[in-house]
């Protein structure tokens, strides 16, 4: 890939012109790497999943340095739509025939954990990022909410989880009046959060617990071996340990993980405060995302703006105008807003994969990664940087349980990711238009 994602759509140092950013309290900026330093652990990418194992690793008394090109929290970490959704990301019904029974319910088990871990990080930090019960899946057509109620069903019975309420279609208006839905789910153990202030209060923890972090600090190359050297253009680390935690903007630091973790980019607007017109997009404070598979994802801010979430990219820049990118699936979905004042609008980079299941890996007998967590990363990137910790430490079960997922690699190597993409926007968005 020529374009370094880093830098192809963003300023150095610079968080994006996003609501979150407008409203998150900053953070000083962390020191570059300036010299040659020794630490037990070097962990690559400061969003949620660096900075989650550099608290749980540095809280548990090894030396870490983190290293982030830009700023903490800089990528889809601090850009996302804020959903902290229940299970995995592919359905349990399709773990059940992938993985098998057993491990199906491990997967499951380890979700519900990665939602009590971040429910439990915010209580235990203190950081204030808004955080609110409540997800809505919404659908179109009456199969959809057909499926959707059987796999409510299905996790009450196999999994014991009984937090979704089903919604016919005047519940689903009575919650999201908009005239495209026909019903779906809540799940009220789910919820939503201020993504930006999340990772920012991670940040402060992992630094209070004694990691050292390093912002302005790209990584150029690694040199694997039993004692590992990592080299940024101010210095070098050299670690006993490599974690890699870089998502959608790996590069070319790893060639096993980019040929299974495909960078994609999405886009997010703001409006402006609705008052007393936000009930006419949802009359409680909870999330939706929708059955389009270039999802529709939406809610409202503490200050009664909609945010949505939606948007086709088929390429790794931005578009011009990422307002109207935006505007057209918004005013599907709520007509009246089609000509609401936006007041920000953001893109951002995330990492999918073939199977959409996180790509956890052993690269070797030193060096771990997570990534590809395809839009669900906000539980399970917080709680992979932990289950990184703990298999540093030598208590991998959890971990080895994710990184026996299938993950097969995507067609073509690096020169195909971009027509490859466009290929496949295009087909998706072909399949949401006709139905299939």
């Amino acid at each position: 890939m020529a374009l370094n994602l880093l830098y192809s759509n963003d300023r150095k140092g610079e968080y994006p012109n996003s609501w979150y950013a407008a409203t998150a309290t900053p953070l000083p900026p962390f020191p570059r790497l300036q010299a040659d330093v020794r630490a037990d652990v070097c962990i690559v990418g400061a969003g949620y999943t660096g900075l989650s194992a550099a608290l749980h690793l540095a809280e548990a008394g090894l030396s870490v340095v983190l290293l982030e090109a830009q700023r903490v929290g800089f990528g889809a970490s601090g850009r996302n739509g804020g959903q902290l959704g229940s299970g995995q990301r592919m359905e349990q019904t399709g773990l059940e025939k992938l993985v098998g029974k057993d491990d199906a319910q491990k997967l499951w088990s380890l979700a519900e954990d990665a939602k009590d871990l971040v429910k439990s990080l915010i209580a235990r930090h203190g950081i204030e990022c808004h955080l609110k019960p409540g997800v809505s899946h919404a659908c179109f057509s009456a199969g959809e909410v057909r499926h959707e109620h059987a796999y409510a069903e299905h996790l009450q019975k196999r999994y014991g989880y009984d937090q979704i309420e089903l919604l016919d279609r005047d519940g689903m208006q009575a919650l999201c009046p908009s005239p495209a839905y026909v019903g779906g789910t809540l799940d009220m153990g789910a919820g939503h959060l201020h993504p930006l202030a999340y990772a920012l209060g991670l940040a402060r923890a992992a630094d209070r617990a004694g990691a050292k972090i390093h912002e302005g600090s790209e990584v150029l190359d690694i040199d694997e071996g039993p004692t590992l050297r990592v080299r940024t253009a101010g210095g070098t680390v050299t670690a006993d340990h490599l974690i890699l935690a870089c998502n959608g903007y790996l590069g070319g630091l790893n060639g096993q993980v980019a040929a299974r973790v495909m960078p994609i980019n999405n886009f997010i607007v703001a409006t402006k405060p609705l008052g007393d017109q936000a009930a006419r997009v949802l009359t409680r404070d909870v999330a939706v995302a929708d059955t389009k598979f270039v999802v529709n994802y939406f809610r409202l801010s503490h200050d009664k703006r909609l945010l949505f979430g939606g948007g086709e990219s088929y390429g790794y820049r931005f578009p011009a105008d990422i307002a109207a990118t935006v505007r057209k699936p918004m005013a599907e979905i709520f007509p009246h807003l089609k000509d609401v004042q936006v007041d920000y609008a953001w893109g951002g980079t995330l990492g999918i994969t073939m199977k959409r299941m996180p790509y956890l890996a052993r690269l070797a007998p030193n060096v771990l990664t997570a990534s590809g967590y395809s839009g669900h990363g906000v539980g399970t990137a917080t709680h992979a940087g932990q289950l990184m910790a703990r298999a540093v430490q030598g208590q991998a079960e959890g971990f080895d349980t994710l990184a026996r997922v299938p993950a097969p690699r995507f067609p073509g190597g690096p020169g195909m990711r971009t027509p490859l993409l466009a290929l496949a926007m295009t087909w998706f968005a072909l399949r949401d238009r006709i139905g299939v």
